[in-house]
């Protein structure tokens, strides 16, 4: 064997967290890429709308990469693409209809070039060669319509990626290719990255035609209006919602930018295929309360989605009636429960039913397979080795303890972080060399500007606020010419704390006059020094830490009244 005769299996996100989900196989001279998703951020990074993957190593290799291969179209999962493609040349992005779809209006929506011919579709008999890979792909079931697991032949051994899935027995889209991941378990599959999401959850999940069938009593049983939040990347939910709808004779008005874009896919991909059930608000006007339905955005409780908008009063075309109902058909995602909480608290004091998901009403299922879904993945490919991806520590390590219970060796089980990297060869797989890897935020229109440092300066002042210091020195005579200027936003009102302004005024002008006295004059030293002083004094007068920001006006030639 030569030296580099080996392959690699790199994640540049996706391990130790749910999203950004990026992974790399490369073998020689050549980069084939899984995913480029997003991570949503918590509510600690003020102003982030994104976080993505770092890819230093992606630029420094960029002559092997041979594309881009995408599993399914969720944000985790497709969401990363843009900014991707702003720093690193993908010659081919593989994707299935639905995935293709959805990429293309993201690039559309940030203004992102790219040859659109090299938006290539794939289904569940594609097949790609190049000179060191074969991959193949098989349908997955998952939330969101062509779902697809990859299967990679590589020089040392076949390796298979699950994206995201789960086993269900009666779904509302197709089935599983469960015959050809046995098949590859037949055949002989080295390596396993099989997703982690819910491997802390017992059990199997419940089937989407469960949910499906609830819904329907729901809104059939129900004689008022009925509003549905639900997330718009759950397309055959959607999809069923808009079929239940119209044998109820109900009509449907949509709510939300993304649950707009998801029906609009669904209608262009011959999912929905009567485009006459949605109405315009005010169409509306002219229908009984049973015969319609709204379905929104904000099932997580986002400030700003349609149904927190509704809940609030604030939105401009529709007003809660004391006899609508309120259908959550979603779980909160973990952080988001209690934003939730606050909406169905708001509807409730609007006078309106609520339901949300639990043991009574099966009213949303997950599309990530539980811990007995795993371990029959486990079964169906017979995995030699196992790496367990997309999850957070504990979800990993919990998943490697159900690989030893299906008969993997422990011994053989990996559980990784971001830019450590997996080497396959004759030997077998072994930990190798990391590369860079980390977190890139995403603030508007800048990606990577906001570092550490600034959302630390964005959390200080989220809890101790600023103060501003203004002062006017003479540089030819080295002189205060006034007292200094105070002034603070999220700190103080300095019109009713006078007192500890004063205190501040009179420190700022000891320490100016003193800097100024026994130093060389420099702007930089000057506001360092009155940084370095005001910090412990303001904190030993009120316990908080505001940022301090001096700023200097140069005035050169004082007026005889000052």
């Amino acid at each position: 064997m030569k030296d580099d005769n080996f392959t690699s299996v790199i994640a540049l996100g996706g391990l130790g967290e749910v999203g950004k989900n990026m992974y790399v196989i490369a073998h020689k001279e050549e980069i084939w890429i899984i995913d480029a998703g997003v991570l949503f951020p918590e509510s600690d990074l003020l102003g982030v709308d994104y976080v993505i993957q770092d890819v230093t190593y992606l630029k420094q290799n960029q002559d092997k990469i041979k594309g881009l291969l995408i599993t399914h179209g969720h944000e985790d999962h497709i969401g990363g693409i843009p900014f991707l493609l702003q720093n690193v040349e993908i010659p081919v992005i593989y994707g299935a209809k639905t995935s293709i779809g959805l990429i293309k209006k993201k690039l559309e929506d940030r203004s992102v070039p790219y040859n659109y011919d090299n938006l290539v579709e794939i289904d569940g008999n594609s097949k790609i060669d190049s000179k060191y890979f074969h991959i193949e792909f098989y349908n997955t079931t998952h939330s969101i319509p062509d779902s697809y697991g990859i299967v990679l032949h590589t020089p040392n051994g076949v390796i298979v990626q699950t994206g995201d899935f789960k086993f269900d027995l009666t779904p509302i889209g197709p089935m599983a290719d469960i015959q050809k991941m046995a098949a590859a378990g037949q055949n002989g599959v080295k390596l396993l990255l099989s997703e982690s999401t819910n491997a802390l959850v017992p059990g199997f999940s419940t089937s989407e035609s469960c949910v499906d069938e609830t819904l329907s009593d729901i809104i059939n049983g129900y004689t008022g209006r009925v509003i549905i939040a639900t997330f718009a990347s759950n397309i055959y939910r959607v999809k069923h919602i808009v079929e239940t709808c119209k044998k109820m004779n109900r009509k449907i008005m949509i709510f939300g930018r993304s649950m707009e874009s998801a029906t609009q896919l669904a209608l262009e991909n011959g999912l929905i295929d009567d485009k006459s059930i949605f109405i315009e608000a005010n169409e509306a006007k002219s229908l009984k309360k049973n015969e319609i339905c709204i379905l929104c955005t904000g099932s997580q409780g986002e400030p700003l989605a349609a149904l927190s908008r509704i809940a609030n009063g604030t939105h401009k075309q529709i007003q809660l009636q004391p006899d609508d109902l309120v259908v959550f058909s979603s779980n909160p995602i973990p952080g988001n429960a209690e934003s939730v909480n606050r909406v169905v608290n708001k509807l409730y004091l609007k006078g309106v039913r609520v339901i949300t998901n639990s043991e009574f009403n099966d009213v949303h299922t997950s599309g990530h397979g539980k811990q007995e879904e795993l371990k029959l993945m486990l079964r169906l490919i017979k995995p030699e080795y196992l790496m367990p991806i997309h999850g957070e520590y504990r979800m990993q390590k919990m998943h490697k303890e159900l690989g030893v219970s299906c008969g993997v060796d422990p011994n053989k089980i990996f559980i990784m972080k971001n830019g450590e990297q997996l080497i396959m060869d004759n030997e077998g797989c072994h930990m190798g060399s990391p590369v860079q890897a980390g977190d890139i935020y995403v603030d508007g229109s800048r990606i990577g500007e906001v570092g550490s440092i600034v959302i630390k300066d964005r959390k200080l002042m989220s809890r101790d606020g600023i103060l501003i210091t203004i002062l006017n020195i003479n540089p030819y005579t080295r002189k205060l010419l006034i007292k200094p200027n105070i002034t603070t936003r999220g700190f103080v009102l300095v019109n009713e704390s006078q007192e500890l302004i004063n205190k501040i005024e009179r420190k700022t002008t000891e320490v100016v006059n003193n800097y100024l006295a026994n130093n060389q004059y420099s702007y930089t030293d000057l506001k360092n020094q009155i940084i370095l002083e005001l910090h412990p004094f303001i904190t030993n007068l009120t316990g908080r830490r505001p940022i301090v920001l001096p700023v200097i006006m140069e005035v050169k030639e004082a007026s005889n009244n000052n």
